[in-house]
């Protein structure tokens, strides 16, 4: 159902990964998609884990789409702001920013079990540069275009690294401050009828999160976290966290949202919406996805598990606990 028909949507970092899923559920709901990333074809991709901006543009014409790619690196502050200018003479007009661009992915896996001190300092621009700053970048030339027509919606990927230790310092500390982001966005563009979002998405298998997990130790698999993972249990597809976006694009009460985070498991419940498999999967603070991630034998048998949410206010009194792997 092409629902955001007519709707000109911007997706940063989107050659592969939830960016590349996210251009997909945008194109399969009628939007035109602009796309940014720096490799435009993968035969002049230097990494191992492949994806282009020409993949994405099939991968969502196929949806049904209409798709744009355009080369940007969003270290450059000039860049950005070229790519903005080209939409606005081209359309008129922005309707929905996903910020997703990330360039730490690798840095992430280089500096895995170390604790911050042995890596160097620059490991918090490579999670942060091209994250959190672009992010913000990003939303500044986004919003001129936004608030000039009173609409528009502003999403920034963000996870749960931001409430509690996932893959390191920088990482924590810079999705709590895309948080931080979005919620202070919200306070100074809600008068203009633009909502600005921080989307949670769950375990997303990505190409890298899936050759992480193919290159796991078979003998650390013995603990249930770690097993779960392996197994892929309660993954999500990057398509899920693209199908969210557009139903929230179309969403007249957006509004009522804006300034909060959002879980992509929990909105899909609310929409009515199911993953690439048809399945739709649990939120990672609901019942369902913890009992059976502690306990492996419930797997099987998740759906018995009631889905009741944990609150907010005990998951907040265990992020200022000290964390814990």
């Amino acid at each position: 159902m092409k629902h955001i028909e007519g709707k000109v949507t911007l997706v940063t970092g989107a050659t592969r990964g939830i960016g590349k899923g996210i251009a997909i559920g945008l194109g399969e709901a009628g939007a035109t998609v602009y796309i940014t990333g720096r490799t435009i074809d993968s035969s002049n991709s230097g990494d191992n884990v492949s994806g282009s901006l020409s993949d994405t543009q099939l991968a969502v014409e196929e949806a049904g789409g209409v798709c744009i790619p355009i080369q940007v690196d969003h270290s450059d502050d000039e860049q950005v702001r070229m790519l903005f200018d080209r939409i606005q003479d081209e359309q008129g007009h922005l309707d929905v920013l996903v910020n997703n661009v990330y360039s730490g992915v690798q840095v992430l896996g280089n500096s895995n079990g170390k604790p911050f001190w042995e890596s160097e300092p620059s490991f918090w621009d490579a999670c942060n540069n091209v994250g959190l700053r672009s992010h913000y970048v990003a939303s500044v030339f986004a919003a001129r275009m936004m608030t000039e027509h009173q609409q528009g919606l502003i999403c920034t990927i963000s996870s749960w690294g931001g409430l509690s230790y996932i893959f390191g310092v920088p990482y924590g500390a810079g999705k709590a401050a895309c948080d931080r982001l979005a919620a202070d966005m919200a306070i100074e563009l809600k008068q203009h009828n633009v909502a600005s979002l921080s989307i949670w998405p769950g375990i997303v298998g990505t190409e890298h999160i899936s050759r992480f997990v193919a290159e796991m130790d078979e003998s650390s698999a013995a603990d249930s976290q770690t097993s779960a993972i392996k197994e892929g249990y309660n993954w999500e597809t990057p398509l899920l966290t693209g199908r969210v976006i557009a139903a929230l694009a179309a969403d007249p009460t957006v509004m009522r949202r804006t300034g909060r985070v959002q879980i992509v498991a929990e909105l899909a419940q609310h929409y009515g919406l199911v993953d690439q498999n048809g399945e739709r999967p649990a939120s990672l603070r609901s019942l369902r996805f913890v009992l059976p991630f502690a306990l492996p034998p419930l797997r099987k048998y998740s759906w018995l598990v009631p889905d009741i949410k944990v609150p907010w206010s005990l998951l907040l009194l265990n992020a200022l606990s000290s964390p814990k792997i």
